[in-house]
């Protein structure tokens, strides 16, 4: 009996355990370009001239945003970026896109006002419109490079860079799991205990896409 007892609780600590690591509770070893022999991608825009070239500055501005410990909820806001600590996974990737030099809301308007067609808008709602997962993969792919979907390849895949998923929407990470593949800046839920993450693996992509 008693070793039934101890099989059942090393199990249970195990199991734990593993629930910790696949929440990344338990923070996940990572590595860079650099282990893999990835030349880091660097663009030659610097939409904001603050002397930080776009594709970093989407990555950093990105990490900044997710420091300031967003809560997770949906919520309509009147001049459309919210404007408490409250937000959704398009959040991210707008603020990191705004401190980049890019107000995401009015490219995304702009682009629907010349296209309704392309967006399957009817009636134009500048506030959310580019809150919008279904969207945004809209006017990224109309605007600028579009990439590899395929995470085996994964020098194709570059901190800085966005990814789109049916319902979900985040900015790539610098950082990379041992087989290479990148983590994941993003804002899932309320429940989500850290903001970066080695989940990218765990989604349907639909979208790839580098700021050109």
């Amino acid at each position: 009996m008693k070793k039934i007892v101890v099989s059942i609780c090393v199990i249970s600590v195990f199991f734990i355990l593993f629930l910790f690591y696949y929440f990344n509770i338990i923070p996940h070893k990572y590595y860079f370009n650099s282990d893999f022999d990835i030349i880091d991608y660097e663009s030659l825009i610097d939409k904001d001239e603050d002397g930080v070239f776009d594709q970093l500055d989407v990555l950093e501005s990105a990490r900044v945003y997710v420091e300031t410990n967003p809560k997770y909820k949906s919520q309509y806001y009147k001049n459309g970026y919210p404007t408490d600590h409250y937000g959704v996974c398009t959040d991210v990737v707008a603020f990191a896109l705004k401190a980049s030099g890019y107000d995401l809301q009015e490219l995304v308007y702009e682009d629907i006002k010349k296209d309704p067609k392309a967006y399957s808008i009817e009636k134009i709602d500048k506030a959310i419109d580019f809150r919008r997962v279904v969207n945004l993969n809209v006017y990224f792919k109309r605007n600028h490079i579009s990439l590899t979907t395929d995470l085996k390849k994964i020098e194709a895949w570059q901190g800085g860079d966005i990814v789109v998923f049916p319902i979900h929407i985040g900015v790539v990470s610098d950082k990379r799991n041992r087989k290479g593949i990148p983590f994941l800046i993003h804002h899932s839920s309320p429940y989500q205990f850290r903001y970066e993450e080695d989940v990218l693996e765990r989604y349907k992509i639909i979208g790839h896409y580098r700021i050109s």
